[in-house]
C-alpha cells in the first residue's frame, strides 16, 4: 500500500474567538477531500473506493456517518461509500491502517482516509457517559479520564523527566515549527478554507493559529499547573484545544502507476498497543516495539520520527526509552502538536503529511514512523518507507 498524498486545513483555535468558531467540521472535511481531488485530476472519481472518516465526538456535525456524509458533500459518485471510526487521538491513523488493510487484502484499490475534529462544537467528552463500575470497581483511576492528569501521571512515574525538560522541548517545538514555516514548508500542505461569523462576515482561513512564535523556556517557566497545584504540566508544554481536518490519499502500488499517481510512501507495518490509562502517555513505546518487531527493524533503523505531542512529558518518555536525545535530530523536523494544535482524530494524517513532506528532502533515509499515544492507554505506531531512498546513503 502506497501514501499518495496528503493534506489538511489550517489548525484554528476551538473556542468563541477561534477561526473555525462558526464552521461546521463536515465542512471542514469536504475542502480536504475536494483539494485531494483537485491535487490529482488523473485520479477518476469513481475509482475512489472507500472513505474512512475519524473523529472522537461522533455527533452532531460529526455525526451521521461522517465519511459517507463528507464524500456526499465533496461531490464523489454516490457509487462511493464511506464509514465513520474511532480510536480518540489515533481516529486518522486508524483510518489509514483499516483501509490499508483493505487495499492489502484487494478489497480496495484506491480509499481516502482522514479525521476531523470540532473541539470548539465538541468540547473533549462531550456527551460521553462513562460505565461508573470503571470507578466503582476500579478498573481505572479518575484520572484516566482527565488526559492532563494522565500527563501528570507520567512525571511521577519517570522523576527525570521534569518540568525543564518538557519546558525545554516544548520551546523547541515552537522554534522547529517556526523554522519550518519560514522555509516553506508548512504551507504546501494546507488547503484554504473559507469561514463565516455573524460578527465578523467573511474570512479566509490560510495559517495555524495555535503557533506561539517567539516562545522561550524561560517564558513558560512560570505559568500555572492547571492539572494539579505544583505539578509541572501547563499550557506551554500541553497541545492547544483545536479545530481542523486532514485528509490522504492511499492506493495499490499496481493501482498507483497504472493512473500515474505519485507515491510518497510505502508502508511496511504497523502496531496499535495497550498500556495503564493512568499513564495512557507511554503508548507510543509498545506500539513502536511491537511495530519494529513485526517488521524486522530496530529503532536504529528508523531515520525519521513524527510523534504526536499530546504533552512534552509523553515525548520525554519515548525518547528516554529509546535512548534519543530530547533534541534528537530524527524528532519532529518541522515542531509537532504543542505549536500546531491536535484537533484529536485527525492529527495522525498530519504526521504522515509531514512525514512524507520530509521524506522527499531527505533520500539519505529509508524508515520513518509515526506514532502517538492515545486516550484510555493506547499507542499506535506506523512504519513508513522512503520511496526515494538511495541504496548506500547514510539511513
Amino acid at each position: 500500500m502506497v501514501f499518495v498524498d496528503g493534506a489538511r486545513t489550517p489548525f484554528g483555535k476551538a473556542g468563541p474567538k477561534g477561526q473555525y468558531a462558526q464552521t461546521r467540521a463536515d465542512d471542514l472535511m469536504v475542502k480536504v477531500i475536494r483539494e485531494l481531488l483537485r491535487r490529482h485530476p488523473e485520479l477518476p472519481p469513481e475509482r475512489i473506493d472507500e472513505v474512512a472518516v475519524a473523529a472522537a465526538t461522533q455527533t452532531g456535525d460529526q455525526g451521521l456517518t461522517i465519511g459517507r456524509t463528507s464524500a456526499l458533500l465533496a461531490g464523489l459518485p454516490r457509487s462511493v461509500p464511506g464509514f465513520a471510526i474511532d480510536r480518540m487521538c489515533a481516529g486518522a491513523m486508524t483510518a489509514v491502517t483499516t483501509v490499508a488493510s483493505g487495499i492489502a487484502v484487494g478489497a480496495y484499490d484506491v480509499a481516502i482516509a482522514g479525521g476531523v475534529e470540532s473541539m470548539t462544537n465538541h468540547p473533549i467528552g462531550q456527551g460521553a457517559d462513562p460505565n461508573p463500575r470503571f470507578v466503582a470497581d476500579r478498573l481505572v483511576d479518575p484520572a484516566a479520564l482527565n488526559m492532563g492528569n494522565t500527563a501528570e501521571n507520567l512525571h511521577d512515574k519517570y522523576p527525570q523527566l521534569t518540568r525543564e525538560r518538557a519546558d525545554a522541548y516544548a520551546a523547541e517545538s515552537q522554534r522547529k515549527y517556526a523554522q519550518a514555516l519560514a522555509a516553506g514548508k508548512i504551507a504546501p500542505d494546507l488547503v484554504p478554507v473559507a469561514t463565516r461569523s455573524v460578527e465578523q462576515g467573511w474570512g479566509l482561513a490560510t495559517a495555524d493559529e495555535p503557533p506561539r512564535p517567539g516562545t522561550t523556556a524561560e517564558s513558560i517557566a512560570n505559568l500555572k499547573t492547571p492539572f494539579r497545584p505544583h505539578g509541572r504540566v501547563t499550557a506551554g508544554s500541553s497541545s492547544p484545544l483545536t479545530d481542523g481536518a486532514t485528509g490522504c490519499l492511499l492506493a495499490a502500488a499496481d493501482v498507483a502507476a497504472e493512473l500515474g499517481l505519485p507515491v510518497r510512501m510505502r508502508m511496511v507495518g504497523f502496531a496499535f498497543a495497550g498500556v495503564d490509562p493512568e499513564t495512557m502517555g507511554d503508548g507510543p513505546i509498545p506500539a513502536t516495539e511491537k511495530a519494529l518487531a513485526k517488521a524486522g527493524l530496530t529503532i536504529d533503523d528508523i531515520g525519521l520520527i513524527e510523534i504526536n505531542e499530546a504533552f512534552a512529558v509523553q515525548v520525554l518518555a519515548f525518547t528516554d526509552h529509546f535512548g534519543l536525545a530530547d533534541d534528537d535530530p530524527r524528532l519532529n523536523q518541522y515542531g509537532g502538536a504543542i505549536a500546531i494544535g491536535h484537533p484529536l482524530a485527525s492529527s495522525g494524517v498530519r504526521l504522515m503529511t509531514q512525514l512524507a513532506r520530509q521524506f522527499g528532502e531527505r533520500p539519505d533515509v529509508r524508515y520513518g514512523i509515526t506514532t502517538m499515544c492515545v486516550g484510555l492507554g493506547m499507542g499506535g505506531t506506523v512504519i513508513w518507507e522512503n520511496p526515494n531512498f538511495v541504496e548506500g546513503d547514510a539511513k
